[in-house]
């Protein structure tokens, strides 16, 4: 079996011993973490605050505007289920934990209504002050 088959069983009997996010979703957090490490100058430990940052850009990046949908249909709610899958992939020898490194470490990095709707970053759109973009602004909604 190659490594990737093997890894990809892996992430399915991850999947169906823990119950609770599908292996596509143990997917997303292993291709985040490569999209880190390649806007790194040098590959290296990556710590769980900016995995979860990761995580975030690229589902923005790779999903857009249902990024949080998503994520949702995956049982993803907040950063600390980042955390998890992290934990679960350390657990099957997927990912190597640092001395440093706790599970606290993904508590509330960002919230994920702000980041996937309120500070979705709408291309070719000035919001004024009200939180409005000027397009709704100008039809008094």
């Amino acid at each position: 079996m190659s490594e990737p088959e093997l890894a990809e069983d892996l992430i399915e009997r991850l999947a169906a011993t823990h119950g609770r996010y599908p292996a596509s979703a143990y997917a997303f957090v292993l291709a985040a973490l490569e999209y880190c490490q390649l806007r790194r100058p040098v590959r290296g430990h990556i710590s769980g605050d900016a995995l979860a940052l990761a995580c975030r850009d690229f589902a923005l990046e790779q999903f857009g505007l249902t990024s949080r949908t998503v994520l949702m249909h995956w049982g993803i709610h907040r950063t600390q289920d980042l955390g998890s899958m992290v934990y679960h992939l350390i657990e099957v020898g997927l990912l190597a934990q640092q001395p440093e490194d706790r599970i606290e470490d993904f508590d509330d990095v960002f919230d994920f209504v702000e980041a996937f709707e309120h500070a979705y970053p709408w291309v070719g759109v000035q919001r004024n002050g009200g939180g409005q973009s000027s397009a709704e602004a100008g039809r008094g909604s």
